[in-house]
């Protein structure tokens, strides 16, 4: 799409009024798609760990402190956020907050995975993956090509914070099965606009030393995107389920009826 050339060597500006050099640039979206990579494979590697190795299950289940230390867990990675933004380009403590970042954030993957589907989880990370291999693809070649969509930031930012509100209010308020398959969208939908934003702000608005801050703006939306994805298709699986077991059951009353 791109021209193998271009890929392999930066031979040519990612978007018109591009100035600076495209092998540095290169380099640069090198290594955030290197970190998130190894984050996403982590997070994978872990979360099976929870959820397939019997003892590291029982202990964050069935423990004493397993309450406690869930929350814990979830609580971690937004407090490393807040240094790892500030001290983004202070080496090498910038690396080390990413690393901690890194390892952190897969455990409440895991202890969210252990309460849902195999099918609905391989499904959710296959179709993440494809949205964003895409989504990637899609965003260099309209940079190429001179679209700008950082106007969108703004837009889905707000729309986000509506949705939060919402969903805050619907604590109250439980919804249906449809419902909630709805809402998922909605929410995916605006994540699938941040991924946008942000594989198009790596082009033009992070700098060559902020990959570690590029890798987690990327990363942060990638993480909530699946996990509505995931909750979707729960529901449509669930929702299949019950017909199909509905079914067997009117049928058998069909059948013995004649």
């Amino acid at each position: 799409m791109f021209g193998n050339q271009d890929i392999r060597s930066g031979g040519s500006a990612l978007y018109p009024t591009m100035l600076e050099s495209p092998e540095l640039r290169w380099s640069f979206i090198r290594k955030v798609y290197s970190i998130i990579t190894i984050q996403l494979l982590l997070g994978i590697a872990v979360a099976f760990a929870i959820i397939f190795v019997h003892p590291i299950a029982n202990f964050f289940f069935n423990s004493k402190l397993s309450h406690v230390l869930r929350i814990v867990l979830f609580i971690v990675p937004f407090i490393i956020l807040c240094p790892l933004y500030w001290y983004h380009n202070k080496h090498p403590l910038n690396h080390f907050l990413l690393l901690i970042f890194t390892v952190a954030v897969p455990f409440p993957i895991g202890l969210i995975w252990a309460l849902f589907s195999g099918k609905a989880i391989l499904v959710s990370v296959i179709s993440t993956t494809a949205v964003a291999f895409s989504l990637t693809l899609y965003t260099f070649w309209a940079a190429k090509r001179g679209h700008d969509f950082s106007i969108l930031g703004r837009f889905l930012f707000e729309a986000l914070l509506v949705l939060i509100l919402f969903a805050l209010i619907l604590v109250q308020f439980p919804l249906d099965k449809l419902s909630h398959v709805i809402y998922g969208c909605l929410v995916a939908i605006i994540f699938y606009g941040h991924i946008f934003v942000d594989t198009d702000n790596l082009n033009k608005k992070f700098s060559n030393d902020e990959y570690i801050l590029a890798s987690v703006f990327l990363y942060q939306n990638i993480i909530p995107f699946y996990f509505c994805i995931l909750l979707i298709f729960t529901h449509i699986f669930s929702s299949t389920k019950e017909k199909l077991v509905n079914g067997m059951g009117l049928s058998e009353k069909l059948h013995k009826k004649l």
